[in-house]
This record gives C-alpha cells, sequence and structure tokens, in this order.
C-alpha cells in the first residue's frame, strides 16, 4: 500500500457472492457434476476429475467463460450453462447456502458509514437472483452485477467493478474502489481495475498465498472484518 491510497476514502465498495458474502457449501463443484454428467460426462472418469478441478482452479471466473473452455464449442457451452444454472437454482432452493457470518451486518455496516455497495457474481443474473431471494437480500446492497450486465465479461476482467464505478457513480477515480473477493480472479479484477484496496478473504475457495499472489493488498478471515479495515485506513 503506499501513502496514497491509505489516505483516500474508499466510498464504493464491490463484494463478490458465494465464498465471500454467501457460503453455498460446495454447492458449485455439485452443481457442476450434475451438469456434466447430463452432457455425458461419466462420473468417476477421468475426464469428469480433469473437469472438475478446473472448476476448482477457476472459481471466480464467469461461469459461461468455464463451460467455453471445457466443452469447446458454444452449443454445448449453452447447454452446459444451462444447466448447471438449473442444477444451482435448485440446490439454491433447497435452502442449501446461507450467509458468511456478520456478511449481512458488514454490508449494512458499509452502508451506514457512507459507503455505495455492490454485490458481483460470476453466475447468470438468474441464479443471482435466486441466492438473493433466498437470502432475503434483494435490496441489501445499492447495486448487484453480474457478468451481463458488465458486457459479457465477468473475472478476472476489471469488467464488472468499472461497471460499478461508472453506474453508481459513488466516487471520481477508481482508486477510491474497494474490492472484496476469496478467489485468484477476485483479485485480479480489483488490480485490473485499479481498485485502491482489494482484500482477499479466507472463507472460500483460495488459500492466503494464492490471494496475494494475485494481487491482494490485504487478506481478511472474513468480510466482517472489512468495515473496520476501510474506518482504518480513512483520513484522519
Amino acid at each position: 500500500m503506499t501513502d496514497r491510497d491509505t489516505h483516500t476514502h474508499h466510498k464504493l465498495v464491490v463484494l463478490d457472492m458465494a465464498g465471500t458474502t454467501v457460503a453455498d457449501g460446495g454447492l458449485v463443484e455439485r452443481a457442476f457434476e450434475r451438469a456434466a454428467e447430463r452432457l455425458g460426462v461419466e462420473p468417476g472418469s477421468a475426464d469428469h476429475a480433469a473437469k472438475l478441478q478446473y472448476v476448482r482452479d477457476t472459481m471466480g471466473e464467469s461461469k459461461i467463460s468455464v463451460f467455453r473452455h471445457l466443452f469447446g464449442t458454444e452449443e454445448l457451452a449453452q447447454s452446459a450453462n444451462s444447466a448447471f444454472e438449473q442444477a444451482y437454482g435448485e440446490l439454491v432452493d433447497g435452502g442449501l447456502i446461507a450467509p458468511i457470518p456478520g456478511a449481512r451486518e458488514a454490508i449494512e455496516k458499509l452502508r451506514a458509514d457512507g459507503r455505495t455497495v455492490v454485490l458481483t457474481t460470476g453466475f447468470a443474473r438468474v441464479t443471482q437472483d435466486a441466492i438473493l431471494d433466498a437470502l432475503g437480500w434483494q435490496g441489501l446492497a445499492d447495486l448487484t452485477l453480474c457478468p451481463a450486465d458488465a458486457g459479457g465479461r465477468g473475472r478476472p476482467y476489471p469488467d464488472m467493478v468499472l461497471a460499478a464505478f461508472l453506474r453508481t457513480g459513488a466516487v471520481a477515480d477508481v482508486r477510491e474502489v474497494a474490492v472484496a473477493g476469496d478467489t485468484a480472479y477476485d483479485m485480479l479484477s480489483g488490480r485490473r481495475a485499479g481498485a485502491g484496496i482489494v482484500a482477499g478473504v479466507l472463507t472460500g475457495a483460495h488459500d492466503r498465498a494464492a490471494l496475494d499472489d494475485h494481487g491482494a493488498t490485504h487478506v481478511l478471515g472474513s468480510i466482517a472484518e472489512l468495515p473496520r479495515l476501510l474506518n482504518d485506513a480513512e483520513p484522519v
């Protein structure tokens, strides 16, 4: 961190969902396995294991991008994505997600402190809305964004962070943005967008080393620690 960054008001906060503010209990992997089986990938096969490992390695990336890589053609990728979204939605409806402890309170605190909060995801809008509905989180944040809302490119591209910057008009400089997430791609996305604070959290897919290696300015135990971090970083 430079002196410039530590003396900045971070009035726009862009938060990831699954693994950062939402605990989904490994539903991404379970939904992928259902989707892959529908596309003829044999459970227990080497192909299945390799594809599942790729899903783990690319947590945080736009899911349609992951399926384009795994299945090769746009038609198969779209079929896989639809099957994944359906399976994930069914699992969400089954009550298998919950807030990360302290996440709702952290978002409410951030907003009470005068910050604008945006929730982002690598899922499609239909899945994002299913999660928000299941948690009773519609309206909790100032804005919610999925890759399609930012031109179609999800993380590790900076597009969703920059869309939050443009749509909210909450700050004058990208260095006044704080980004938080649980994956290497969240860190890359925040750094590429020029955010002043890019905080990794240890409640999701990737460990401290991966977060640090991909540009985290801070690593927190959980999102519950973010309001204090931002308040401590404010000019005195």
